[in-house]
């Protein structure tokens, strides 16, 4: 189940993945488009071992689309994992610095667009769900953080 945060970081549960929608300084969102999924995502994926959330992301990020990401970071939602007791946290971030895509990840390359672009994609691919809403909940805090 996806929740709207406030901009604030759960605590209630121990949050197992971390994934970011990184904005332009345009505006435009980045996704990726992972080759195993076939489908347009959000940056991201699970913490490994030890490390802080902050970490996680920022290795995510370059080792999926090639991207330094600014230090604010934003969180907008989290998935709650019944299976795990566990979230996966969601933020928006302003993208610092691109660098090359490393090879041998599950994804394929960056996709720019804006947020709508980005809705209808997926509701064309996919059917309305977890993406869309999510998009929408990013779309609200987005208009408010960065405009």
């Amino acid at each position: 189940m996806l929740k709207p945060l406030f901009g604030v970081w759960p605590t209630d549960k121990r949050i197992a993945g971390i994934h970011s929608i990184p904005v332009t300084s345009n505006g435009s969102i980045v996704m990726v488009w992972d080759k195993y999924e076939q489908s347009l995502t959000t940056v991201g994926g699970r913490v490994e071992g030890d490390e802080d959330l902050i970490t996680a992301l920022d290795r995510e990020t370059v080792e999926e689309a090639g991207l330094f990401l600014e230090d604010e970071r934003i969180p907008v939602a989290a998935w709650y994992w019944e299976s795990t007791n566990t979230y996966t946290v969601f933020v928006i971030a302003k993208v610092k610095q691109y660098v090359e895509i490393p090879e041998g990840f599950e994804t394929t390359g960056r996709v720019t667009m804006n947020i709508e672009t980005a809705k209808q994609m997926i509701i064309k691919m996919e059917g309305e769900g977890m993406r869309t809403d999510l998009l929408k909940i990013a779309e609200l805090k987005y208009s408010y953080f960065f405009n």
